[in-house]
């Protein structure tokens, strides 16, 4: 007789019960007989514990972020690994990075276990292979200056943790990082463990919703706070916007005329004159310069507005 604990092929099933994701919130346990006004109530009153979960992982979070940083600011990159929710979040913010702050492409880049197709099709088997991730890995050639950050929001996905312990081995002096919402020991290949404590979810083992709202706030931490660092943000905008359709070119304009105070209608001028760059267009009204000497003082202040800002004098007419 087959051991009922254990998969057709006689591999012993890994017992998860001890995973605070994975447990049952007592809050709950009548959930099946909840109204639509008592499901709202609950899952809403749930979700507090998220802000709680993102002020306890603060220090954490800022301990992984100066780390990386040094190596980022060099050109190095950023690799999400995940396996389901969470693969699909860390592709998500790999994806929005670029657009929103003009960063290249490849320097955040997010890996999910199974490949781009499970971000639509569940391929759930692929996260139980923890050799899973080494051609996507290797392929990257990583680098010291490259940060690895696992994501996994039970904190045991084999095809994540065995990604940190590959990444260790294709590039010792990595940072590396798991990113969990259970209290989990730190692997061994990880130098970093930031741990999101969200609690057991309402529906017992569904990380979608507490986790995964957690892990959505702190992958916007990471790469957001990185982008300022960059010089990617003046103020509180984000001036490295390009117009590239009318709500982007409106924003642009926006950005433009808060800055220099000049009207929306001469800022819509500049931008397109910018090559619809928000950016250019601030320096190319502050320092009286066309569109070619204003990419080239950007260039060379390494895309810091404040420090192209420094140059222009106290006040310029229009």
């Amino acid at each position: 007789m087959s051991d009922p604990h254990s998969e057709p092929s006689g591999r012993a099933l890994p017992d998860r019960s001890w995973v605070t994701t994975e447990q049952r919130n007592p809050r709950s346990m009548r959930l099946h007989e909840a109204t639509v006004a008592e499901c709202v109530d609950l899952i809403t009153d749930e979700d507090q514990r998220v802000h709680q979960a993102m002020l306890q992982a603060g220090p954490a979070l800022t301990l992984l972020i100066e780390s990386v940083l040094p190596g980022f600011l060099r050109g190095g990159r950023i690799v999400y690994v995940g396996a389901g929710t969470s693969g699909r979040l860390g592709v998500l913010d790999a994806s929005e990075v670029p657009p929103t702050f003009q960063l290249d492409a490849d320097r955040i880049i997010g890996i999910i276990a199974g490949g781009d197709r499970t971000l639509r099709k569940s391929s759930e088997g692929a996260e139980d292979d923890p050799q899973g991730a080494s051609e996507d890995l290797r392929r990257l050639g990583l680098t010291a200056d490259d940060s690895i950050i696992g994501i996994a929001a039970g904190g045991t996905t084999p095809y994540v943790i065995g990604a940190l312990a590959l990444a260790r081995d294709f590039s010792p002096l990595s940072v590396s990082a798991l990113l969990t919402c259970a209290s989990v020991p730190k692997p061994p290949s990880a130098s970093h463990l930031v741990v999101l404590d969200t609690g057991p979810e309402i529906l017992t083992g569904s990380t979608r919703m507490k986790a995964g709202t957690a892990t959505k706030l702190a992958l916007n931490t990471i790469s957001t706070t990185l982008m300022i660092q960059l010089g990617k943000v003046y103020e509180n905008l984000m001036v490295d916007l390009r117009a590239t359709n009318d709500k982007l070119t409106d924003r642009a304009a926006r950005i433009v005329s808060t800055v220099t105070g000049i009207d929306r209608q001469t800022a819509l001028l500049l931008v397109a004159a910018a090559r619809g760059s928000a950016k250019a267009a601030i320096v190319m009204h502050s320092l009286g310069v066309d569109v070619g000497v204003a990419e080239a003082r950007l260039e060379q202040a390494h895309g810091r507005l404040d420090v192209v800002l420094s140059e222009a004098p106290p006040t310029r007419s229009i």
